[in-house]
């Protein structure tokens, strides 16, 4: 297998409809960007890079499958409605997070593979703390571009992570709760 180490350039549009590892390239340059504890013109940058960085997010189809099950039971208003604050939550919690595990890493992409209509685009980073990590991003293609779907981290699904988390939140408290802590979880991080 042959590996190629590709650095991000923030604000340069890889990511050609043909071209999943491009697609990658521009979500992680983008979430490189945002920084922590920052004035209100750095924040205002962040809000673009982590908007920036939504666009190649299939938020839909995080959501939906994310919910499993428990989508088809949702009504339109409630489906718009979890997949806004999910998107928030990308926004304002996980990117920031993502911002700072990749902060300083030198990425190594392998050779991108397709399972049925899915394009499987792995990367390697080695991280002081966490040491090697394996990180697959999975992406399917729209009429506009390569989005990610979901991401695999060391063989563990983000989204069927999301997915047991919230299984778990609604089969005790219902969907409201799950609506709920999921509000509470993005005021707290607006704060």
């Amino acid at each position: 297998m042959v590996l190629t180490v590709v650095f991000a350039v923030p604000g340069l549009l890889w990511a050609e409809s043909n071209d999943p590892q491009a697609a990658v390239q521009e979500l992680l340059g983008e979430i490189r960007q945002i920084k922590k504890n920052l004035s209100g013109q750095e924040k205002a940058d962040n809000q673009k890079h982590a908007h920036s960085a939504l666009v190649w997010l299939n938020v839909a189809e995080i959501s939906k499958k994310a919910l499993g099950k428990h989508w088809a039971k949702r009504s339109g208003p409630e489906r718009e409605r979890f997949q806004v604050l999910l998107g928030e939550l990308f926004l304002h919690v996980a990117f920031p997070s993502s911002a700072k595990f990749f902060a300083k890493l030198d990425l190594v992409y392998g050779k991108s593979k397709e399972k049925k209509q899915i394009i499987e685009v792995p990367l390697t980073v080695v991280h002081e703390k966490e040491g090697e990590v394996d990180i697959d991003f999975r992406l399917t293609q729209t009429e506009e571009r390569w989005l990610v779907v979901d991401v695999v981290l060391d063989g563990v699904s983000m989204r069927n992570n999301l997915r047991s988390k919230f299984y778990k939140v609604i089969a005790k408290k219902g969907f409201n709760e799950l609506m709920r802590k999921m509000e509470k979880k993005l005021k707290a991080s607006k704060s």
